[in-house]
């Protein structure tokens, strides 16, 4: 099964060329998003130190996958939110550190920290099963409860030290096929094209995650609440809900349409902290699921496709670390 691991990732890098998608920049349609103040300014075309917005809410994961808890403030350093992802499954059956692309019921169970979490001191949360039962982490009948309820064997794992590659190293794909694995990922039809993982650093095509974290790539993920109202514009029969996309901050913007893909490559502030704006997020096949009250909704996958390339948010790192509170200010430096 590991040879088979290995020979897939060792295909994936060698086929990634072919899977590009150009360079997502200013187009969600065949029209230009205006060029608004906020924009001109995240692209050097305006003064710098230019508002774009405000923090609307904070999010945290305790458990990859899961549902996470909103907070009214946090510290963040070079790891993101403290507590974000500090736990996750491991999948005994295939092997592997796993997320809710791969175990859809995943995202039916919550999860929750009952003291708060430090950089220095992550307690094991409390996570909520899909019937309403709550258990420790670090139960000792909580990898079987969790295995019950998400219907294949797992571990629950906090994280582990960077230098432990073995634990996160990729299992076993579903298929040998590289372009079905990829699509049974991302939620990509036959006719569609696949997101561009060539901006992805290459150890990601052996490790779940960068080892010494769960998060998928980046330490943080923004959202603007225009996007949110574009999105549910443009996808009527959806129900466009943050929980489905799991960023760490939703930004109340001053721009509609997009906008947060105009600060990529840029620097913001956001209270005393400091974000350095990556690339946009290619989005999975994990917006689709159907959990709490929300429906299995392939569609609304096939309308971002359509009109913004599969893209939805941005990834960013901290280039200083601080303290943002809901209600601070976001500012283009």
């Amino acid at each position: 099964m590991e040879r088979q691991a290995r020979a897939l990732h060792t295909r994936l890098e060698e086929e990634l060329s072919a899977y590009k998608l150009p360079r997502y920049t200013f187009f969600v349609t065949n029209a230009e998003i205006p060029m608004t103040r906020a924009a001109r300014s995240a692209r050097g075309e305006g003064g710098r130190g230019m508002s774009a917005g405000r923090i609307a809410e904070i999010w945290r994961y305790p458990v990859k996958s899961m549902g996470g808890e909103c907070i009214a403030q946090t510290g963040v350093g070079a790891n993101g939110v403290p507590g974000d992802r500090a736990w996750a499954v491991r999948d005994e059956v295939r092997g592997g550190i796993r997320g809710a692309k791969k175990i859809p019921a995943l995202m039916r169970c919550s999860a929750r920290y009952t003291s708060a979490p430090s950089a220095e001191r992550v307690p094991a949360p409390e996570i909520g099963l899909p019937g309403g039962d709550t258990l420790r982490a670090d139960a000792p009948d909580a990898n079987e409860r969790v295995s019950t309820a998400v219907g294949t064997k797992v571990t629950l794992w906090p994280l582990r030290p960077a230098s432990d590659l073995a634990h996160y190293k990729r299992g076993a794909p579903d298929s040998s096929d590289v372009s079905a694995e990829l699509r049974a990922v991302f939620g990509r039809e036959p006719d569609e094209p696949l997101p561009d993982l060539s901006v992805f650093p290459k150890d990601l095509f052996m490790y779940e995650s960068p080892p010494g974290t769960y998060f998928d790539a980046f330490p943080l993920l923004l959202l603007s609440t225009s996007s949110l109202r574009r999105a549910q514009q443009l996808a009527p029969a959806s129900r466009v809900d943050v929980r489905r996309f799991r960023p760490n901050f939703v930004i109340e913007a001053e721009d509609e349409g997009f906008p947060e893909l105009a600060w990529a490559g840029k620097r913001m502030r956001i209270g005393s902290a400091v974000l350095a704006v990556g690339v946009a997020c290619p989005r999975c096949v994990m917006i689709t699921h159907g959990f709490d009250d929300l429906p299995k909704d392939p569609g609304l996958m096939r309308t971002l496709v359509r009109e913004a390339g599969g893209i939805f948010g941005v990834y960013a790192s901290v280039a200083e670390p601080g303290a943002v509170r809901v209600g601070d200010t976001l500012e283009l430096l």
